[in-house]
C-alpha cells in the first residue's frame, strides 16, 4: 500500500492519536521558527569578529531574517490557503534545512545575510501553514485552546531557549552551530509530515497570487527597518536613509492601494469586520515590539555588561524560559474558562509588573538574582498574552482563510520585532558614544533599563486594546 493511501483524506477528521502526532510535529516546526529569531543574538560577537560586521551592523544577521519573513508573512499564508497548508509546510521546511547549511558553512558577511534571507522565507512559509493547520484540525473552542497551548508553548519558550540553545552550541562547537542545528531538526520534520499530516485537499481553480501587493510590502517593510537600524550609524540626515524612509512609506501606500483594487488581495480588507482578528493582530506587533525585544536587551546586559559567557548567557535564560513555557499553559485554561479577552487582561497586567521590576535589574552593579522575579513574573504574563493571542486571531475566521489570516497576524509579530528592536536600540544606544570601561559599562545598564521600562509602558496599550474585544461566553467542551 502507498504512503498517500494510508492517510486520511482531506474532510476526514484525522484519528485522536494520529491528531497528537500531528500536534507535535506543529509545536517542533514552531519551535524551530521561534529559535532562529534568537539563537543568533548569543552568537553576534563571534559572528561579527569573525565575518568583520562593524558595531550595530551586526544586527542586520537578526534583521535579515525578521524583515523577510515580516515581508513575505501573507504570500506565505495565501500560499497555504490556496497550494494546500501540508504542502507550503513541508516547502518551508525544506527551505529551513537548506538555507541552515548556507548559513554554517558561511564565510563572509554578504554569504550569511543571503543565508539569513532564505531563512526569512522559510519562515514566512513556515509560521502561517503551521498555524493554519492548527485552526483547521482541531475543532474552535476547547480543543483548538489546548492545541494552540502546545503550539504557543513551544512558540514562546523558543523566543527564550533560542538564546539557551545559542549560548551551548557557540560555547562547545562555535557560532556555525546555531545554524547546522537546523538541518536535522527541519529535515526531521519535513520527512514526518508526508507520514502524519493529512494530504492536501484538491487545489482551489480561479485565483491568483497577488505578487505586487507581496513584493510591495516587502520592499516597503525593508527599507522602513534598514532606515531605523542605520539611521542611528549614517546619520538621520543621510540621503540614504532618507531616501529609504521616503521609498518605504511609498511602498506600503501602493501596497493599500493595490489591495483595495485586486480580485485576489494578498490582505482582504473585509476580513478585518471580524473584531477579534484585528485586535489579535494589534496586540501580536505589540507583543513582539516589548516583550519579544527583551531577550536582545537581557543579552547584551549579561554579555557586556557583566562579561557572561555564551554558555553562561544561555543558562541565564532557563528561568524565563520555565516561566513562559508555565504562562501559556495557564494561558489555555484561563481562555477555556474565562474568555479571551479575560485572559489577555490578565496576562498584560502580570506582564507590565514583571517587565517593570525586571527593569531595577538592569544595573551594572546588580546580580543575575535580581533579575530573577522580573523574569518570573514577566514570563507568566507573557506566556499568557501568546497563547491568548493567537486565539483571538483564529476565532470567527473560516478554514479556506485561515492561512492568510494567520499571514496577516504573523506579518505584525514580526514586522513588530524588527520595529520595536530598531527602535529601541536607538533608544538604549543614547549617550554611549565616547564611553570605555566602566562609564560604558554603566551607560548601557542604563539603556537596557530605560527600554524594559518603556516596554512596560506599551503593554498597557495592549491592555487597553484587549478592552475593546467582545465579552464571549467561553464554549463548553472536552
Amino acid at each position: 500500500m502507498s504512503t498517500l493511501s494510508v492517510l486520511p483524506k482531506p474532510d476526514s477528521p484525522p484519528a485522536p492519536r494520529r491528531l497528537r502526532w500531528i500536534l507535535v510535529l506543529l509545536a517542533l516546526a514552531q519551535l524551530i521558527f521561534a529559535l532562529d529569531l534568537n539563537i543568533v543574538f548569543v552568537a553576534l560577537p563571534e559572528i561579527g569578529g569573525e565575518l568583520g560586521f562593524p558595531g550595530q551592523t551586526q544586527q542586520l544577521v537578526v534583521s535579515a531574517y525578521v524583515v523577510v519573513a515580516g515581508g513575505f508573512l501573507l504570500f506565505g499564508g495565501r500560499a497555504a490557503d490556496l497550494l494546500g497548508k501540508r504542502r507550503i509546510f513541508i516547502l518551508a521546511l525544506s527551505i529551513y534545512a537548506v538555507s541552515s547549511l548556507a548559513g554554517g558553512l558561511a564565510d563572509s558577511a554578504a554569504t550569511i545575510i543571503v543565508a539569513r534571507v532564505a531563512q526569512g522565507l522559510g519562515g514566512a512559509l513556515l509560521l502561517p501553514s503551521t498555524l493554519a493547520l492548527v485552526n483547521t484540525l482541531f475543532d474552535e473552542g476547547p480543543r483548538r485552546n489546548r492545541a494552540l497551548a502546545v503550539w504557543g508553548g513551544a512558540g514562546a519558550s523558543g523566543l527564550t531557549l533560542g538564546a539557551l540553545l545559542g549560548g551551548l552550541l557557540t560555547q562547545n562547537f562555535g557560532w556555525p552551530a546555531v545554524f547546522f542545528v537546523n538541518v536535522p531538526l527541519a529535515g526531521i520534520v519535513a520527512l514526518a509530515a508526508f507520514f502524519i499530516i493529512p494530504r492536501d485537499a484538491a487545489r482551489t481553480v480561479g485565483r491568483k497570487f497577488d505578487l505586487p501587493g507581496a513584493f510591495s510590502v516587502t520592499a516597503g517593510a525593508t527599507l522602513l527597518v534598514f532606515g531605523l537600524v542605520e539611521g542611528p550609524e549614517l546619520g538621520w540626515g543621510d540621503p540614504v536613509i532618507v531616501v529609504s524612509l521616503l521609498l518605504a512609506i511609498a511602498l506600503l501606500a501602493l501596497f493599500a492601494v493595490v489591495e483595495s483594487r485586486t480580485a485576489d488581495p494578498l490582505m482582504p480588507f473585509r476580513l478585518f469586520r471580524n473584531r477579534s482578528l484585528t485586535v489579535g493582530m494589534t496586540i501580536t506587533f505589540l507583543f513582539m515590539g516589548t516583550f519579544g525585544v527583551l531577550p536582545y536587551f537581557l543579552t547584551v546586559l549579561l554579555q557586556t555588561v557583566h562579561g557572561f559567557s555564551a554558555l553562561q548567557t544561555g543558562l541565564a535564560f532557563l528561568v524565563p524560559s520555565l516561566a513562559i513555557a508555565a504562562g501559556t499553559q495557564l494561558g489555555e485554561r484561563l481562555t477555556s474558562r474565562s474568555g479571551t479577552r479575560t485572559t489577555l487582561l490578565i496576562g498584560f497586567g502580570i506582564g507590565i509588573v514583571g517587565t517593570a521590576g525586571l527593569a531595577f535589574g538592569f544595573d551594572a552593579d546588580a546580580s543575575y538574582s535580581v533579575l530573577v522575579p522580573g523574569l518570573i513574573v514577566s514570563g507568566v504574563g507573557q506566556g499568557i498574552v501568546w497563547t491568548a493571542m493567537w486565539i483571538a486571531s483564529s476565532t470567527g475566521t473560516a478554514a479556506e482563510e485561515q492561512g492568510i489570516a494567520n499571514g496577516i497576524a504573523s506579518t505584525t509579530l514580526n514586522l513588530g520585532n524588527a520595529i520595536g528592536l530598531a527602535v529601541f536600540t536607538v533608544i538604549a544606544d543614547l549617550g554611549i558614544e565616547g564611553l570605555t570601561g566602566d562609564a560604558l559599562g554603566g551607560a548601557i545598564a542604563d539603556g537596557g533599563f530605560s527600554v524594559v521600562l518603556l516596554s512596560a509602558a506599551v503593554m498597557v496599550a495592549g491592555f487597553l486594546i484587549t478592552l475593546s474585544l467582545r465579552r464571549v461566553r467561553p464554549v463548553a467542551g472536552r
